[in-house]
């Protein structure tokens, strides 16, 4: 019975954050203090798991467009520039809202370069010769036209 409702609460949780804050209220309004207990449980994975997503999907994005600038300087572009920059406020505000994601941006880097590199490549329709990104060219370098 214990599995059933924590699969409950998981399905919930993965399909709505908004109608699984919804049944934890509903379970506290009936005094339900232990089903409450198990849901919000749940939803604290779930958006834990679609901060990372988020964070993951940012970093992809910013890695493939320094692997496109570094592999293809006469191809540099203003978009790459906003892309750029884009990805890094978007990871910037990210962190803001949950500074306990910084932890995992280093080794974030490290796992998720192969992915980005390989998207980049797929957009440049060749092979990349970088091989990898450093933290200071991910955050810190400067790029301009």
């Amino acid at each position: 019975m214990i599995t059933q409702v924590k699969n409950l609460w998981h399905e919930r949780a993965i399909n709505s954050h908004y109608q699984t804050a919804l049944a934890v209220r509903d379970e506290l309004l009936e005094g339900d203090i232990e089903e409450a207990i198990e849901g919000i449980e749940e939803l604290i994975e779930a958006l834990s798991r679609s901060d990372r997503r988020e964070l993951n999907s940012q970093l992809v994005r910013l890695m493939m467009h320094i692997v496109k600038w570094q592999s293809q300087p006469a191809m540099r572009s203003r978009s790459w520039l906003a892309s750029i920059s884009n990805a890094r406020v978007e990871i910037e505000m990210l962190l803001e809202a949950e500074p306990s994601l910084k932890v995992l941006v280093a080794e974030l880097v490290d796992s998720q370069f192969e992915r980005a590199k390989r998207l980049a490549e797929i957009e440049m329709g060749r092979k990349s010769q970088v091989n990898s990104l450093t933290f200071s060219e991910v955050f810190e370098q400067e790029y301009s036209l």
